[in-house]
C-alpha cells in the first residue's frame, strides 16, 4: 500500500503537467521577446538574432573551437549604419546613372561630340553599348567608399557642430586672449550645416582622389589606359604615388564650394519644406525632388571650377598642363570664351540632378532600414 501510494504521487498530474507546459512556453515567449529587443527589429535584427541563435559554445559541445559573434553595438553603432547606407545609395544610383557619367566627363574635357545625342552615338560607334559604362568598375569602386565617407562624415560633423551651438547658447562663446587683451568671438553665424558639408567634401575628396584619377584615365584615354590594372601600373610608372595624387589641390578647391552648397541647400530646402508643410520628415518623391533642386544649384555655381579642375587634370595628359586652377580658367575664357566655362554644363545638369535626388531618396531609404527601429531612431 505504501509502495502504490509511493507510486502514485510520482505521477505528475494533468494540472501540474500544463501549468509546467504554459510556464515554459511563457519563459521562451520572454527569451524571444528579450532577443527581438536586443538584437533590433526588421530584417537586419532577424537575421542577425537568427546567426546568435546558431552560435556554438564550446562548453557544449564536442568540437574544438567556439563560433561566437560580437555585440552588436560593436560594429553597429549609428556612424556605422549611416556609413553603410551610404555607400549603398551611391553604389546604387551609379549603377543606373553610369552612362550620363560617361557623357558628362566626355563633354566637359571635350572630347568628341559637343552635344549630349551625338556624344552619346558617338561612344556606341567606337566602342559599343558597353563604352557607356567605360570605366564603371572603377566608378563603383570609387563611388563605396566616397559616398560612404562623404555622407556619414557630414552626420557626424553636423551632430558635432549642432552640439557645440546649444552648448554656446547657454554658456559662453569661446575667447581669444592675445596677451592682456581678450576678444570674444561669437560663432552663432556659422552654420553647422554648411560646416559638415565642406568637411564631407574635404575628407572624402583626401581618401578617394586616387580613385577618381583612375576613373577619368579610363574614360577619356581607353586606348592607352584598357583596363584598371594597366591604368594603376602606368600611373605608377610614370610618377610614383604622387602621381595618384596629382590635381588634388584644384580638385578641394572645386569641391569645397560644391559640398559645402549642396549639403546646406539639401538640408535648409527640407526643413523649410517640412515647417511649411507642418511635416515631420519628407517622402520619397520629396526627397527625389529636393536632392536633384539641390544637386543642380550646387552645380550650377560651382561648374566653373569643375571645368577648371578637368581640364588641368587632363592637360596633364597631353603634355599642356595649365600651371593653377586661375591659368586653367585663363585658357578657357582665351580659346572659348565666357560660355567655355560652362561647357558641359546641361550634360552636368542631367546627371548631377538624378544622381543627387536619387542618391538622397536610397540614403533616406537605407536608413530607415538600418537606423529606424519600430519608428524611433536607433
Amino acid at each position: 500500500m505504501s509502495s502504490s501510494n509511493t507510486h502514485s504521487d510520482s505521477k505528475p498530474q494533468p494540472q501540474e503537467a500544463n501549468m509546467a507546459l504554459r510556464t515554459h512556453s511563457h519563459s521562451l515567449n520572454n527569451n524571444n521577446n528579450n532577443n527581438n529587443n536586443k538584437y533590433g527589429h526588421g530584417v537586419f535584427g532577424d537575421v542577425y538574432s537568427i546567426i546568435k541563435d546558431m552560435e556554438i559554445d564550446h562548453h557544449n559541445s564536442t568540437l574544438d573551437f567556439q563560433f561566437r559573434l560580437p555585440p552588436l553595438t560593436n560594429f553597429l553603432s549609428r556612424e556605422a549604419r549611416e556609413f553603410i547606407s551610404g555607400a549603398l545609395a551611391g553604389a546604387m544610383t551609379k549603377a543606373i546613372l553610369a552612362p550620363l557619367e560617361t557623357i558628362r566627363t566626355r563633354m566637359v574635357v571635350g572630347v568628341g561630340s559637343k552635344n549630349i545625342a551625338g556624344s552619346f552615338i558617338e561612344v556606341i560607334e567606337q566602342q559599343g553599348w558597353q563604352g557607356l559604362w567605360a570605366g564603371n568598375m572603377i566608378n563603383m569602386l570609387r563611388i563605396v567608399p566616397t559616398q560612404a565617407i562623404e555622407l556619414a562624415t557630414f552626420e557626424c560633423v553636423k551632430r558635432a557642430m549642432t552640439s557645440l551651438h546649444h552648448k554656446w547658447e547657454h554658456t559662453e562663446y569661446p575667447k581669444l586672449h592675445i596677451g592682456c587683451i581678450n576678444f570674444n568671438l561669437p560663432l552663432s553665424w556659422i552654420s553647422p550645416v554648411a560646416v559638415a558639408g565642406a568637411a564631407a567634401g574635404i575628407a572624402s575628396t583626401i581618401v578617394c582622389h586616387p580613385l577618381e584619377v583612375l576613373k577619368d584615365r579610363l574614360t577619356v584615354s581607353p586606348e592607352i589606359y584598357p583596363s584598371l590594372g594597366i591604368a594603376i601600373r602606368n600611373i605608377y610608372k610614370d610618377g610614383g604615388v604622387g602621381a595618384f595624387y596629382a590635381g588634388i589641390s584644384p580638385t578641394l578647391v572645386g569641391m569645397l564650394p560644391y559640398s559645402t552648397c549642396y549639403y546646406f541647400l539639401y538640408d535648409t530646402m527640407k526643413d523649410s519644406y517640412c515647417q511649411t508643410k507642418n511635416k515631420k520628415s519628407l517622402n520619397r518623391p520629396e526627397m527625389l525632388l529636393i536632392g536633384a533642386l539641390a544637386g543642380f544649384t550646387a552645380s550650377t555655381i560651382s561648374f566653373p571650377l569643375e571645368v577648371a579642375r578637368k581640364r588641368l587634370m587632363v592637360g596633364a595628359l597631353q603634355g599642356k598642363c595649365p600651371p593653377n586652377m586661375a591659368a586653367a580658367l585663363t585658357e578657357v575664357i582665351r580659346e572659348e570664351g565666357l560660355k567655355g566655362l560652362y561647357r558641359g554644363w546641361g550634360a552636368s545638369c542631367l546627371k548631377v540632378m538624378p544622381s543627387s535626388g536619387i542618391t538622397w531618396m536610397f540614403y533616406e531609404a537605407w536608413k530607415d532600414i538600418l537606423l529606424v527601429q519600430n519608428g524611433n531612431p536607433f
